[in-house]
């Protein structure tokens, strides 16, 4: 067993304690500026075991779209809303009992359903030195857009669908806020923005 037993998987046990970690720490710290930063810890454990699995192109991603642009823009809205944390804490200590039997079951679930082949040191090595001429975007791109080429397509349907979705729902129309309506003023006529009025002359005072 200790030969199986590489620095590799220190690394890999590292990430992963520590992704667990922040995740968890994310729906449970009080401050939502934490639960963000929690997030993006996350984001970077993630990072490191997908750079550990030869995955450089995905953990890049990860790091420049998600870390760099996604969670900053987050982080940005987060500290300029004034949120509410009360009703929130109080929901989360309502369902707490529920969700801790989710994940038992789910636990359950994964260890009674998934093969034990997938899981220890034993059986699962570091991945193998690729060739000099190896690229990662064009692997991906090749299973991607070949063998989940329909999956793929899909997914962005319901991604679209979703965003749809999210604004539809969201949106409330202009409240108290001026429009221009340009059919209105083509319409107008000038009868309808002067009124003549016909008055009687004053009679001159004496004296003036």
């Amino acid at each position: 067993m200790t030969e199986f037993f590489t620095p590799l998987h220190l690394i890999f046990y590292l990430f992963a304690f520590i992704a667990i970690g922040s995740a968890f720490a994310v729906v449970t710290v009080k401050n939502p500026v934490h639960s963000v930063l929690s997030l993006v810890i996350t984001f970077f454990a993630m990072a490191g075991i997908w750079m550990l699995l030869s995955a450089e192109f995905l953990s890049l991603i990860l790091l420049l779209v998600y870390v760099g642009a996604v969670m900053t823009l987050f982080l940005f809205v987060v500290m300029m809303l004034n949120i509410d944390t009360e009703p929130g804490r109080e929901s989360f200590v309502k369902y707490w009992p529920l969700g801790l039997i989710i994940i038992l079951l789910l636990t359950a679930m994964l260890i009674t359903f998934v093969s034990p082949e997938y899981f220890g040191l034993m059986r699962v090595p570091a991945p193998l030195p690729e060739p000099s001429d190896y690229s990662n975007l064009q692997a991906l791109g090749n299973v991607l857009y070949t063998q989940y080429a329909y999956p793929f397509e899909i997914a962005g349907v319901i991604l679209l669908a979703a965003m749809i979705a999210a604004i539809t729902l969201a949106y409330r129309g202009p409240h108290r806020r001026k429009v221009q309506k340009a059919a209105e003023q083509i319409a107008v006529r000038p009868e309808d923005r002067v009124r003549l009025i016909k008055m009687p002359a004053e009679p001159k005072q004496k004296g003036v």
